[in-house]
């Protein structure tokens, strides 16, 4: 899903700062000459006037007629085809001064617009200048520098002080720290060695690093992430459907509103002050505001949302987001490291707590089992055992020297006496490993994935916004109880299978607007049912992203709170948009049908209000306190802050 080719800075060109934008030229001049016209009206000078307010017309109308007539062409009507048939109408009753003011307000308003979706969509764009032009890789016959593009998986690229990474990778020699706030959001450096991943645009610190190449150069995360935000501009949400729903019925609704106002004067025998009328009617009726109350925001919104790790999929998604009265989260990857650890030993009485450990990671050594990762971690260096086997479902048997060890489950290897001291354990959310010696209980190992150091902090603040947090595990029941007691999550669905997951999540939704955050593959069919899916890290479960209507760049759970705050807020701003909109129509309509109010005043009030949806609508890009928590003192669990170790 995320192939495509890797674009640079240079692709999208940057629209410069508005005194130097070519686009407002246009209005500009519109604006200018508009002036100017008025000036020589009032100081009687009635034929330069007009020759101005022509010139005035013109260019406004430049801006937004060509693109009326090719719509109308296509059969789709607009908001500028009110705008044009009223320029023209104003311009038959011999109110020229009043059309070009019209297509000049209306032309200022179109211009901020494009505006406000640029400087939206140059948020995206500014995450490609991230990828470097060349990178360095190591060859036989020593380094090259070759185009990104040409970088392919497997391949080792050198990375100097202060450069930046061009694509995804793994270290494989050296020892550096890494700048990745540009990408995850993480404003703490992270140091890195060998065997740690690293990301396209992260940049590296005083050391020189050796990165073998994950992604080649034109599929990397950072592609990937602005494959995914693109999508959201081909896609609205509900109340940009919403807004479109009443807009264009409104548009054929106000024609013949004005056709009926315009024949009525011909009934009644004063067809020009009546076709004045229609015109009017035209313009206050036009649902300019409402067109652009949305998009605006949502574009805004979901720019800036990619600047602190929050990768929004589509408008729909944006919406739903700040909707969300429930999250449901996984537990292993999610709310904890996905890194098992031995964290306690209890020796029996003829044994000591390293023999126990030794046996065990002995046998452990050559095991490909997810445990035997964490006990080989707490006794490094202990030599394998002999004449090792293992038990599918059980454990693993072997020899060490001349004793006979087993290690295993509680269900294979019983703890007799000491049942209580693995219960405790169970209790206390571990997984028990028995460790036995020639028939005698040597010990049990106590391994837990830990939680994550934020996680208590983010259900903290989700409960602090009103939202329900919810367990959803495949685990056992006793492990997912103790480590959501820690987190401060009450309400806990273990032994979940992926489809029990997806059922879970239906049942919630039904209930409230549901967020599922998951990072795997059993995650996948809970996401997609979610009325918002959250994957966790952008270079995740590709089926859990696939799934997915969110995905975070980095790992901190401060994310979430962040991200719903942050789509909370851009809701309310769409809500005042629209509300603003429909009501100038409704002030405005029977204004101009009682004659109360004239073209000038109606056009001029109309485009006040665009301007005030579009500078709304981009408030949208600034985040709210809670959506820059996660930038706090807790670092990403699976890294140390740089300097943290001696």
């Amino acid at each position: 899903m995320f192939g495509g080719k890797a674009e640079s800075a240079d692709d999208h060109a940057v629209r410069p700062p508005w005194w130097r934008d070519f686009a407002l030229l246009p209005s500009a001049i519109s604006g200018l000459t508009v002036a100017v016209g008025y000036g020589l009206d009032w100081g009687g000078q009635g034929v330069a006037a007009l020759v101005f307010q022509w010139i005035a017309l013109l260019a406004g109308a430049y801006t937004f007629v060509p693109s009326t007539v090719r719509r109308l062409i296509r059969g789709r009507l607009g908001v500028g085809l009110l705008m044009t048939i009223a320029a023209v109408g104003a311009v038959l009753l011999g109110r020229v001064g009043e059309a070009a003011m019209l297509a000049f307000l209306f032309s200022l308003a179109e211009t901020l617009e494009d505006r406000a979706m640029d400087r939206a969509k140059e948020g995206l764009r500014a995450l490609l200048s991230l990828i470097p032009d060349t990178a360095r890789v190591s060859r036989l016959r020593g380094e090259e520098t070759i185009p990104v593009s040409e970088i392919r998986e497997l391949d080792i690229l050198v990375i100097g002080a202060g450069e930046r990474i061009a694509t995804d990778g793994v270290v494989v020699e050296g020892r550096s720290s890494l700048d990745t706030s540009a990408v995850t959001g993480e404003s703490i450096p992270v140091a890195v060695g060998p065997g740690e991943e690293v990301l396209a645009g992260a940049v590296n610190g005083s050391g020189t690093l050796r990165v073998e190449a994950t992604a080649d150069g034109r599929d990397n995360s950072l592609t990937q992430i602005v494959a995914l935000v693109e999508q959201a501009h081909a896609r609205k949400g509900e109340r940009a459907r919403m807004a479109d729903r009443i807009a264009k019925p409104l548009v054929p609704s106000v024609l013949v509103l004005a056709g009926l106002v315009a024949l009525f004067g011909f009934l009644v025998g004063d067809p020009a002050t009546w076709l004045e009328r229609a015109l009017v009617v035209l313009v206050a009726a036009s649902p300019c505001a409402l067109a652009i109350a949305v998009p605006v925001t949502v574009i805004s919104a979901i720019g800036s949302a990619s600047k602190f790790g929050v990768v929004i999929k589509s408008g729909q998604a944006f919406e739903q987001l700040g909707a969300i009265r429930t999250v449901a989260l996984d537990k292993t990857g999610t709310l904890t490291r996905n890194e098992p650890q031995v964290v306690e030993v209890f020796a029996a009485s003829a044994f000591t707590r390293e023999q126990v450990l030794a046996y065990a990671a002995a046998l452990e050594a050559t095991s490909t089992h997810p445990l035997a990762a964490a006990i080989l971690a707490a006794a490094p260096g202990t030599a394998a055992g002999s004449d090792v086997e293992e038990e599918a479902g059980h454990g693993i048997v072997g020899r060490i020297g001349e004793a006979r060890v087993r290690v295993g489950n509680t269900r294979w290897i019983s703890p007799a006496e000491h049942s209580e001291a693995a219960e405790t354990m169970a209790g206390r959310g571990m997984t028990v490993v028995v460790v036995e010696a020639d028939g005698e209980l040597a010990g049990l190992i106590g391994v837990r994935d830990e939680l994550r150091a934020e996680s208590a902090e983010t259900i903290r603040m989700l409960s602090d916004m009103g939202i329900r947090t919810v367990m959803l595990t495949g685990d056992n029941d006793r492990t997912a109880r103790a480590l959501a007691a820690e987190a401060g999550i009450g309400d806990v669905r273990a032994e979940q299978l992926p489809a029990d997951k997806a059922a879970a999540i239906d049942a919630l939704n039904a209930d409230a607007p549901t967020a599922m955050v998951g990072d795997g593959i059993n995650d996948a069919p809970a996401l997609a049912t979610a009325s918002v899916g959250i994957a966790m890290g952008a270079k995740g479960s590709a089926a859990a992203i696939e799934s997915a209507d969110v995905a975070f760049t980095g790992h901190d759970l401060r994310l979430i709170p962040g991200a719903l705050a942050h789509a909370r807020r851009g809701r309310r701003i769409m809500t005042w948009n629209i509300g603003l909109a429909l009501a100038i129509i409704v002030v405005l309509l029977p204004l101009s049908l009682l004659g109360v109010i004239g073209l000038a005043g109606v056009v001029l009030v109309h485009e006040i209000a665009e301007v005030l949806v579009i500078l709304n609508g981009v408030r949208a890009t600034r985040r709210p306190a809670a959506a820059r928590a996660f930038a706090g003192p807790v670092g990403e669990p699976r890294r140390e802050p740089v300097g943290a170790r001696s």
